[in-house]
């Protein structure tokens, strides 16, 4: 079994054990299990990015085993420099989802940890697969244990926004299905992504599976209009849903135009730009003012990674390496930065149970330490030189200058809006006198919530201070993606 078949498999048999043997009597057993699984399966992932090549763009550590013979379908696994990054991140995520969820969740901790676990599985198989019908099984897989975290562990709206979250993701994926058959008859029988890239197809084909695949990926992301499911979704989640839906499950969607939408309709792509853009660019600013007039905490941060997700979108549909790149290091950042936002929101609600803004005030003066973490983060979001959460969207920007500058200044805006409601947020939840006396009885952060911070807060800085590590690994292969598109696939004329 290959390194990319552990890194999936081995968090799944974990969630497996926790939910057939886990049980509330035995809360302590349950919680070192689930830390050992998602430990291991982080250190799984990391000889991916030790071993890895970053002088070519073809996939590496790749599995080729025969799945469904008849209908030639494989279990092919592989990643390049625009998805090794995003194994590591999910299995890191979950080690800190599993540490967040440590205290808080009492009742059925077991199923809990153990769906969290299945659900990090799955995530590592859609950035993981090379194979059409496999990507798909994995992709519409995920949604199952997300369902259930919302659904059982989320708030007094949960069955709602568990339901709204299922329908949405689930209609847009019936249209990827579609093009995905066609495609397999097109190509003579195959599911292999890599094969897609290379068949022409003419410009009427193209804009068909264009649009078909921007119905699944643009709801994951998810893109303004279809972005309505995501504030319910977020306010309702646990915290360690928020996280995983913010850092993780959201780059499920972007990660699908640059494997699919771009490389396998080139034309399509470079026709209807404009669309992708004006829609990003909406994202970016329209969404932007929404956050700003929120009152709820958790929502204000979901609108805010709308946003942000929009500087993702942006930089890849203005073809060149600053903006794709941007878009890839504004992913990864993004998973650091709004995981630590939720997980920040979570240790407050964890002990006052409420995520209204107007229900604090002046806790730097009762949590300093909590307070100095929740400040950096806040400054990363608002994209501060120095964090993570700047250097994504400095590329995004510069890389959309290079195609219009007034594209680029539109972009730009994001970063006023930004600070405008992070840091208005920060001031009335944390500066001032204390406010009242929920305020006054907080405790600072313990060792557990310290060390989750730090880890984050680490990531955020050294990301945000060296990004040269990412910007290596993903650059032959973001060329060899642009040089693809590129070169028209319109069938040539005899």
């Amino acid at each position: 079994m290959g390194l990319l078949s552990v890194a999936i498999w081995l968090p799944i048999a974990f969630g497996a054990v926790l939910l057939a043997f886990g049980r509330d009597s035995n809360r302590g057993a349950t919680r070192w299990l689930a830390l050992i699984g998602a430990v291991l399966s982080f250190l799984v992932t990391l000889p991916l990015i030790s071993g890895f090549d970053a002088g070519t763009a073809a996939m590496q550590f790749q599995e080729n085993l025969a799945w469904i013979e008849r209908f030639n379908v494989r279990y092919h696994l592989g990643v390049d420099g625009i998805s090794v990054w995003f194994v590591l991140l999910t299995a890191f995520i979950t080690v800190i989802v599993v540490i967040a969820g440590w205290e808080v969740i009492t009742e059925r901790a077991h199923q809990y940890m153990g769906a969290f676990l299945i659900l990090s599985g799955l995530m590592v198989g859609v950035f993981s697969a090379v194979d059409g019908l496999l990507f798909y099984v994995f992709f519409e897989a995920t949604l199952i244990p997300m369902y259930i975290i919302i659904g059982i562990w989320g708030g007094p709206r949960r069955v709602y926004a568990a339901f709204k979250f299922f329908l949405y993701t689930l209609l847009g994926s019936l249209l990827m299905l579609v093009a995905l058959v066609y495609l397999y008859f097109k190509s003579g029988g195959s599911f292999e992504i890599l094969e897609w890239h290379k068949l022409p197809l003419t410009m009427g084909a193209q804009a068909l599976l264009f649009f078909a695949f921007f119905a699944a990926f643009s709801v994951k992301v998810p893109m303004w209009p279809v972005h309505t499911w995501l504030p319910d979704a977020h306010v309702e989640a646990p915290t360690g849903g928020s996280v995983v839906l913010a850092a993780i499950m959201l780059k499920l969607g972007a990660y699908g135009f640059l494997r699919f939408s771009m490389p396998i309709a080139p034309d399509a792509s470079r026709e209807y730009a404009w669309f992708i853009i004006a829609l990003s660019l909406i994202a970016v600013i329209y969404i932007g003012l929404v956050a700003m007039v929120q009152q709820d905490m958790k929502k204000l941060v979901a609108y805010s990674s709308i946003a942000h997700m929009g500087f993702v979108t942006l930089g890849f549909f203005v073809f060149n390496e600053l903006g794709v790149s941007g878009g890839l290091v504004q992913m990864i950042s993004h998973g650091f930065v709004s995981g630590a936002m939720f997980l920040c929101i979570g240790v407050l609600y964890d002990r006052v149970h409420s995520r209204e803004i107007a229900a604090y005030g002046g806790v730097v003066n009762t949590m300093p330490k909590f307070a100095a973490f929740a400040l950096l983060f806040a400054m990363a979001n608002c994209g501060l030189p120095g964090t993570a959460g700047f250097i994504g969207e400095w590329m995004v920007i510069l890389g959309t200058v290079k195609v219009n500058f007034w594209l680029g200044a539109l972009a730009a805006t994001a970063l006023i809006f930004g600070a405008a409601y992070t840091l208005w947020m920060y001031k009335r939840v944390y500066f001032g006198d204390v406010a009242n006396d929920d305020v006054k009885a907080l405790q600072d952060i313990n060792a557990r919530e310290f060390f989750m911070m730090a880890v984050l807060a680490v990531a955020v800085l050294a990301m945000g201070l060296y990004p040269k590590p990412f910007t290596d690994v993903m650059h032959v292969s973001v060329n060899e993606l642009l040089q693809h598109v590129a070169n028209s696939k319109l069938p040539k004329l005899p």
